[in-house]
């Protein structure tokens, strides 16, 4: 096993090194207060801006100012169908075909669109499945379709009954389900778990809810843009996620969703209806259209027109993405999230709790503090490295392979050593 002194000069060798280290000069990185750029590692919660980010809401909002209505329908990037090309450049990396993507309004918000139309609880089966550590907002929303139906979420809201609820194996939803399994109308995972960082085995989880006839809908906002996701050979139902993350989008930036292509014809199910969910050649005729007709694609779920300047910074990130390439991103992920875990295993008084399986983790290691993990997170910003806090006592580090270094992971050792001890 290699060797790893985590000090300045090895760091800067590795980055020097490294083929895709040039990709943090495309990012405005936030400064310290002696102007040095931070260690940054909270993208899990809102990544970095690009530096073409700027220019590009400059022009959305210099045709906005020069055309006024006319940018719907002139120019190259008109506005009309503009939600089309932005939903297009993430098919790939999220494993679907364009048909079944789509853009539109806040992570949430689009789970509870989708849960109307694929959580229809039966007299026998109303509960609704959640994995251990559960995002709060994922709870929150699921809580409340199961009493928007009539249902009691104190009863019909449970999760998998995990040994180890850092580390959710098969087993362990094997188990649930055959407790559970017969009275599950839809289970609402998280493709990568925010707390633990772990990378949930889907192919083989699905696989396991096909069994019991179960739904499954999929959160995979800390998943898009930091793991490999193949959501039409997963055959997840649905899947919603959010883009200021990995994705770049900026703070508070429009969701992606997807609906796998077997349910787009499906006349039964229920759609909270909205005009930009119709035929856009027909969205305008206002009279002509006293019924509802839903395009069929995943479009057919959308509610109203997105906000253009949501999808702009999302764009131009999306580009770059398209650029580099997922798998190059990963590989440098899994490089820069290892030389973290060695750094971790050097320090006593703190453990992951991530998977050391590369292939079961995003650019996540999640470390458990003897002591107050809020305390730790105020003192090592005021040192220059920013992670984030989970109280009471877990820090989450997200090397992000578009921004993070090497010398930014040296540095954090080097800082929670110090203050560790």
């Amino acid at each position: 096993m290699t060797s790893f002194t985590f000090g300045n000069e090895e760091a800067l060798g590795l980055d020097e090194a490294d083929p895709l280290s040039a990709l943090r000069d495309r990012f405005t990185i936030p400064l310290n207060s002696d102007g040095s750029e931070e260690a940054y590692f909270a993208g899990n919660s809102l990544g970095l801006m690009p530096k073409d980010t700027p220019a590009a809401m400059l022009g959305a909002l210099s045709d906005w100012g020069n055309k006024g209505v006319r940018g719907h329908f002139e120019g190259d990037e008109s506005w009309y169908r503009y939600d089309e090309v932005v939903s297009a450049l993430q098919a790939d990396f999220v494993g679907a075909q364009q048909s079944e993507v789509g853009i539109m309004g806040s992570l949430t918000t689009n789970l509870h669109l989708l849960m109307a139309s694929f959580y229809r609880p039966s007299k026998g089966r109303r509960k609704i499945l959640l994995e251990p550590h559960a995002f709060p907002s994922d709870r929150y929303a699921a809580a409340a379709q199961v009493a928007w139906h009539g249902g009691d979420p104190e009863i019909d809201l449970i999760e998998i009954e995990a040994k180890n609820p850092d580390n959710v194996t098969l087993q362990d939803v094997v188990s649930t389900l055959e407790k559970y399994g017969e009275e599950v109308a839809l289970a609402l995972i998280g493709g990568l778990n925010y707390y633990t960082g772990q990378y949930h085995d889907l192919s083989s989880w699905l696989q396991q809810f096909r069994k019991y006839e179960i739904t499954v809908g999929l959160d995979l906002a800390h998943a898009v843009g930091n793991v490999p996701i193949d959501l039409h050979k997963l055959e997840a139902d649905f899947a919603a996620w959010c883009t200021y993350k990995y994705l770049n989008g900026g703070p508070g930036s429009i969701s992606g969703y997807f609906v796998h292509e077997k349910h787009h014809r499906d006349v039964d199910l229920v759609r909270l209806a909205g005009w930009w969910g119709n035929n856009p050649d027909t969205r305008f005729d206002m009279h002509g259209q006293e019924r509802f007709v839903p395009r069929q694609s995943a479009d057919g779920w959308k509610v109203s027109n997105p906000a253009l300047f949501s999808m702009v910074p999302l764009k131009t990130s999306l580009e770059m993405f398209r650029e580099v390439g997922f798998d190059a991103l990963r590989e440098r992920s899994i490089r820069l999230t290892q030389y973290l875990e060695k750094g971790i295993q050097t320090i006593d008084g703190i453990k992951s709790i991530t998977p050391e399986n590369p292939e079961r983790r995003g650019c996540q290691i999640s470390v458990r503090v003897n002591g107050d993990a809020a305390a730790l997170e105020k003192k090592l910003i005021l040192d220059g490295v920013v992670p984030d806090a989970r109280d009471p006592d877990v820090v989450r580090f997200a090397p992000v392979p578009m921004y993070s270094s090497f010398s930014d992971i040296a540095r954090a050792i080097q800082k929670i050593k110090k203050l560790v001890s």
